[in-house]
């Protein structure tokens, strides 16, 4: 996190993102000594001002689909669960492996992943740049997501899940004495507003505002007669189905029914890049490419014309020495 301070800016916006932090926020050097490192992360988010992350937050008791591009530990996974495992080498920066798991309630090493997400988001309390999500398929299935919001909308959902989990594995982690809870406010915005600015897609995605694509979820819940913290169960079911879904102004689900598909927009980045800097890219990569691989550099390119509805969101670089 600490680079960010050393990169030159062109804005105020975030200069590094940190993936699904939980993967990489143990402390200790075994299994047996495995902690969490969540309360460490959030502390260093508050003093670096220009770093995002999103969670990669473990569902207990949920089966999972392990996919990465770190084959050698899908390869150790497969021993520890002897369940199914595949693997593929072919023509790749890395090899890539598939193993189903499932992340165990009672399990202290589960139990410490569990916990450091939720640990990262309590403490940095910044819904603008911490971003709650389970790295699906990874971490747990997306359509936990209601459960996972539960849990940091509510102390009391937090309480009665932690009876369910390893007490070793808790003592382990500062989750037990953190009372933070977050408001619906706070999950329109980790869900909506910040994930758009993090994309630079806030002057069209991401509020109610004038110029806004008029994609709008409501949810069947009166903030005013239930509250979040003692009633996180209905909290759960409001937000596992959308009551009506606007999509780009067309009605696609009523009543928490699918009624209509559409096919939506593909944006993608294009970056200022000097002419000569591009050239001088291009020729390394094509040597590179004819060097190491038998596949074709053109082959890993996508052109604007292969896209449906294509939206390019220009990208303003400094190129420094």
């Amino acid at each position: 996190m600490e680079v960010t301070r050393d990169i030159s800016r062109v804005s105020e916006s975030p200069a590094l993102h940190i993936t699904h932090v939980q993967f990489t926020g143990y402390k200790g050097d075994s299994w047996s000594t495995l902690e969490s490192g969540g309360e460490d992360i959030a502390k260093a988010m508050k003093v670096n001002p220009y770093v995002t992350l999103d969670l990669g937050q473990v569902i207990l008791g949920r089966s999972a689909t392990t996919m990465t591009a770190d084959a050698s530990f899908e390869y150790v996974l497969y021993h520890l669960t002897r369940w199914k495992w595949a693997n593929a080498d072919a023509e790749v920066e890395a090899a890539a492996g598939v193993v189903p798991f499932k992340y165990r309630k009672r399990s202290y090493v589960n139990t410490v992943q569990w916990a450091i997400g939720l640990e990262v988001a309590l403490i940095a309390r910044d819904p603008w740049r911490v971003v709650p999500t389970t790295d699906h398929p990874n971490a747990g299935p997306f359509v936990d997501y209601p459960v996972m919001f539960s849990w940091l909308v509510s102390r009391r959902a937090r309480e009665e899940y932690m009876k369910k989990v390893s007490r070793g594995a808790l003592k382990r982690t500062a989750l037990p004495s953190l009372d933070a809870e977050f408001s619906l406010y706070d999950v329109a915005i980790m869900t909506r507003a910040a994930p758009a600015r993090l994309l630079g897609l806030d002057k069209f995605k991401g509020h109610l505002g004038v110029g806004a694509d008029a994609d709008i979820a409501i949810y069947d819940l009166n903030p005013r007669e239930v509250d979040l913290s003692r009633d996180y169960e209905k909290f759960i079911n409001a937000f596992r189905r959308a009551w009506l879904v606007i999509k780009s102004g067309e009605v696609v689900v009523r009543e928490g029914e699918v009624v209509k598909t559409v096919y939506g927009r593909t944006y993608y980045v294009e970056p200022e890049i000097p002419s000569e800097l591009r050239k001088e890219l291009d020729s390394f990569l094509e040597r590179k490419f004819k060097e190491y691989y038998s596949i074709a550099l053109e082959s890993f390119l996508i052109k604007e014309h292969e896209l449906r509805n294509a939206v390019k969101i220009p990208v303003s670089t400094v190129v420094g020495g």
